[in-house]
C-alpha cells in the first residue's frame, strides 16, 4: 500500500497565506499620496483650489469631472448591497 500523500498549500492557492489586507496601500503608494497631500499644502491647500476652480469655467469642469469623483466610492449599490432602484416620476415609460 501507497503511503498517503498530503498536498501542500502552494503560495497562491485560496487560504495559503493572509497576505495583505483588502484595501491596504503599498508602501509606495502611501508615501506618494502623503508627498501630493503636503504639496497641495505648501501651494495653499483647499483656499488656492476653490481660487483655481473659481477662476475659470473650464477648471471648475475639471474639479467636478476629475478631481472631485476620485473621492466618491468605486461602486454604488442599493439597500442591503442589492441592485439600485430607480423611481420614474412624471414618465410613461411605466406605462
Amino acid at each position: 500500500m501507497e503511503p498517503k500523500k498530503t498536498k501542500i498549500k502552494g503560495r497562491y492557492e485560496k487560504g495559503s497565506a493572509p497576505g495583505k489586507p483588502k484595501g491596504a496601500l503599498n508602501k509606495t503608494t502611501k508615501s506618494a499620496k502623503e508627498a501630493i497631500a503636503l504639496a497641495a499644502e505648501k501651494l495653499g491647500g483647499v483656499d488656492r483650489l476653490v481660487a483655481w476652480a473659481k477662476k475659470d469655467p473650464l477648471n471648475e469642469r475639471i474639479f467636478w469631472g476629475t478631481i472631485y469623483p476620485k473621492l466618491l466610492p468605486l461602486q454604488v449599490s442599493g439597500e442591503g448591497g442589492g441592485p439600485i432602484k430607480l423611481i420614474l416620476v412624471g414618465s410613461d415609460i411605466n406605462g
